[in-house]
């Protein structure tokens, strides 16, 4: 088989592929900092999460020690 007559077409799909997993990859790093923005801003507006629960959270050090 002559693997050299296909080399480029192999290479540029290759190359293809990973700008397009990199695009992605941007695409949801800058989607991620937007609505963390987002959330901060509703926050301060004084919206809470519905997920955040009522009860105070204990700081991390105390739950390792309770563990």
């Amino acid at each position: 088989m002559e693997t050299i007559n296909h080399l480029p077409f192999i290479v540029g799909s290759y190359a293809a592929a990973g700008g397009v997993v990199a695009g992605l990859i941007a695409w949801v790093m800058l989607d991620f900092r937007a609505q963390r923005r987002a959330l901060a801003d509703l926050e301060m507006r004084g919206l809470t999460r519905r997920s955040a629960s009522s009860r105070p959270q204990i700081p991390l050090e105390e739950a390792k020690e309770k563990a």
